[in-house]
């Protein structure tokens, strides 16, 4: 159970953090076509709205955790650590944005 829970956490905050260096590159390409704040408003709200479900589905992990771990004590059951906490999920690919035309 703790294995998955820990692939869970790592996979929460891996797409937190991909979300983040997505709006940085969306918001760097739209200075290198040097349009206005205007364009992809739509765009850049929606991917904070996603980053905000991210980030509260990341607090409910914690959430999770904390009463796993809780009911672990509760049982007196012990943690068996037979196994390693998942890296950071890596980008799959990286996708630069260019000039139409």
């Amino acid at each position: 159970m703790a294995k998955k829970l820990f692939v869970t956490e790592a996979a929460v905050d891996g797409a937190l953090s991909e979300a983040a260096e997505l709006m940085s590159e969306v918001l760097t390409a739209r200075k290198e076509v040097n349009t206005s704040l205007v364009f992809a408003d739509d765009v850049q709200v929606k991917l904070m709205d996603a980053m905000r479900a991210l980030s509260e589905a990341r607090t409910a992990m914690v959430a999770v955790h904390n009463e796993l771990n809780e009911a672990q004590l509760r049982l007196g059951v012990r943690t068996k650590m037979d196994f390693q906490k998942p890296q950071l999920l890596q980008a799959p690919v990286e996708v630069t944005a260019r000039k139409a035309g």
